[in-house]
């Protein structure tokens, strides 16, 4: 396979991070006052409540109605890593990644940075795409295969894949194609996927890379849906953030659910207008008809209420991923009306 430069995204967070993010995050973030709130978002369709948050300023809408002027910063990362790390060294406040390393740095971070939950992104089916004719179900990759994920062994579509090896082969298996995973950004492993001729046979995305590989590949199909490994829809993107935050900032984080909850509500009345902006915000060349179709997928959701999140918790520490285990959605999510009922 051909090795491809780093995209301009992954060379600022390299340099973002460096080697001193470790030794940050064992301090703490730094304090993050009133006012300030730097977003860290990953690709895809599953982060289009930030765009419309951005496009339409809707933090700085609610901030204004609350008496508060609040700065506003969108970070590009790829995979929960780089997300992670860049909570734990204080250079975001808000972390948008998978649900998986959510449940990871909650369960690293008790007593200290206390991490947790502040909203769904919604629900989406991630679909596990492959071009190999010879790939029917998980159990027909070899060693030959590569399945590309967003960071291997703690993204959600990672974790997602090991809860299925589980099922299959058994707890003492569930990691067992983590050795056959690749750490590759949606958009290149798609590339990866519609053009062939690489060692990507797989690619565990998100809407709308998955449905461009269907779309694009007629050899493409799906090998596992998400909402089948998990029994049902479920909210496998969030946001979270430190306690330090929730308390040291109660103007501008209620300004910000306030703000998801309203493009919650514009997406789902408006899809069409919705389309267009993903596309204006993220340069994207894909037709916004075809992305309207997704958004209007019976099976997509926009809400922050997070959804039957609560298994992959529970899974991850039977098979002692994570030490503690999560009981009830305020274990792992800070309290708000609209999140407490959540699952």
């Amino acid at each position: 396979m051909t090795t491809r430069r780093p995209t301009l995204s992954r060379r600022k967070a390299a340099a973002l991070l460096g080697g001193f993010a470790l030794s940050l995050a064992s301090l703490g973030p730094a304090a993050a006052a009133e006012g300030q709130l730097r977003i860290a978002k990953q690709f895809g369709v599953v982060y289009l409540l930030l765009n419309v948050v951005e496009d339409q300023k809707l933090i700085e809408k609610h901030g204004k109605q609350a008496g508060l002027d609040i700065k506003v910063e969108y970070v590009q990362l790829s995979g929960g890593s780089a997300v992670n790390d860049a909570l734990l060294s204080g250079n975001i406040e808000i972390a948008g990644a998978g649900v998986g390393p959510l449940f990871t740095l909650w369960d690293r971070t008790r007593g200290r940075q206390n991490v947790k939950g502040v909203a769904s992104l919604g629900n989406f089916p991630y679909y596990l795409v492959t071009n190999n004719p010879d790939v029917k179900t998980i159990a027909d990759f070899t060693e030959k295969d590569r399945i590309a994920v967003p960071a291997v062994g703690v993204s959600v579509q990672s974790r997602i894949l090991q809860l299925a090896s589980a099922k299959l082969w058994g707890d003492k298996d569930f990691a067992k194609l983590d050795k056959i995973s690749v750490a590759v950004p949606h958009p290149e492993a798609t590339a990866a996927i519609v053009k062939g001729g690489t060692e990507i046979s797989g690619h565990f995305g998100n809407p709308p890379f998955q449905e461009q590989e269907l779309a694009d590949n007629p050899k493409a199909r799906i090998v596992l849906n998400s909402y089948d490994v998990q029994g049902g829809p479920a909210s496998s993107t969030v946001l979270y953030a430190t306690e330090k935050f929730y308390k040291d900032s109660p103007k501008t984080y209620t300004a910000f659910l306030g703000a998801l909850d309203d493009a919650a509500k514009f997406i789902t009345a408006n899809p069409e207008k919705a389309a267009e902006i993903y596309v204006r915000i993220n340069g994207s060349k894909i037709d916004p008809a075809f992305l309207t179709t997704i958004i209007k997928n019976p099976a997509v959701s926009f809400k922050v209420t997070p959804e039957n999140t609560l298994g992959l918790g529970t899974f991850m520490h039977r098979v002692g991923a994570i030490k503690t285990e999560p009981k009830t959605i305020g274990d792992y999510f800070f309290d708000d009306p609209r999140i407490s009922n959540g699952s």
